[in-house]
């Protein structure tokens, strides 16, 4: 009881108090002792990062149930079963495009190390961390820091704080793992990405109410991250092209915000006829 009671009071702290503390925990296992392979990867983040994104789906229906009891969990799932509409599903393409978009153009002019790869292994990647992450990023934490923020705030806050969480495993992210000292770079890259994707999932969420549709984007950035990430780069170069990709997910996030503030703006009232008198205020 006492453990509800906290919850409902302070469900975002518990929220992430769960997943920072799983991240911790990695931070621990990995971040510190710095475990690698023969090959010089983080061995071990092969399987804590499919701990981490489990632990933050299960902590948001964990928390959902015990904040909002059995409505919560029906809330919860009627989100999730939601139809997608159609024409939405064109926003899946954002990510694949910009990072075609950045790699080709950089492999034209700049050098062909960053010729787009294909490794198939990255959409079940994709998969696993859209359609775990979001029960509890979109499902628990953004409904609620929407409600005391607005839409994009919320969005942004939400986009650094899932950024951080990456810490302890965003070393061996990337074809060009690890990133030795370009790791500040890569990780300042990584995040404004993600929080320039993070404002696409909610909008995408706001304008459709979808769960499914939040979780379909995630996993196609993920995805075609592993999917298309050129594997020759050095890890400057990867640093680099990944912020070029967070540039391009920002530009379609200021045209997003743009056309909302167009949409909201009252329409002019009409010029009154000639000889038509004025009505006072």
């Amino acid at each position: 009881m006492a453990v509800r009671n906290l919850v409902r009071r302070r469900p975002l702290l518990c929220y992430f108090a769960l997943a920072y503390l799983v991240s911790a925990i990695a931070l621990a296992v990995i971040g510190l002792p710095r475990l690698h392979d023969a090959a010089g990867k983080p061995s071990m983040s092969l399987v804590m990062f499919p701990v981490m994104v489990i632990s933050v789906g299960l902590a948001g229906v964990i928390l959902t149930a015990l904040a909002d009891g059995r409505p919560g969990l029906a809330d919860l799932r009627a989100r999730f079963s939601r139809r997608v509409p159609r024409r939405w599903l064109a926003v899946l393409l954002i990510p694949p495009c910009a990072i075609l978009a950045v790699l080709s153009a950089l492999s034209l002019g700049v050098s062909s190390r960053f010729t787009p790869g294909f490794f198939v292994y990255g959409v079940a990647a994709g998969i696993l961390a859209g359609f775990t992450e979001e029960l509890g990023w979109t499902g628990f934490a953004y409904p609620r820091l929407r409600a005391r923020h607005g839409w994009l705030p919320a969005a942004l806050l939400l986009g650094v704080l899932w950024g951080v969480w990456h810490l302890p495993v965003v070393d061996s992210l990337g074809a060009a793992s690890p990133h030795g000292r370009y790791w500040p770079e890569f990780f300042a890259a990584f995040v404004v990405a993600l929080v320039g994707l993070r404002a696409l999932i909610a909008w995408a969420y706001a304008r459709t109410g979808s769960l499914r549709l939040a979780q379909l984007l995630h996993a196609s950035s993920t995805g075609f991250l592993v999917v298309l990430s050129a594997p020759r780069v050095t890890p400057g170069e990867e640093a680099f092209w990944y912020f070029l990709y967070a540039a391009v997910l920002w530009i379609a996030v200021i045209i997003i915000v743009s056309l909302q503030r167009i949409r909201h703006v009252p329409a002019p009232a009409p010029a009154p006829a000639a000889g038509q008198l004025v009505p006072g205020p």
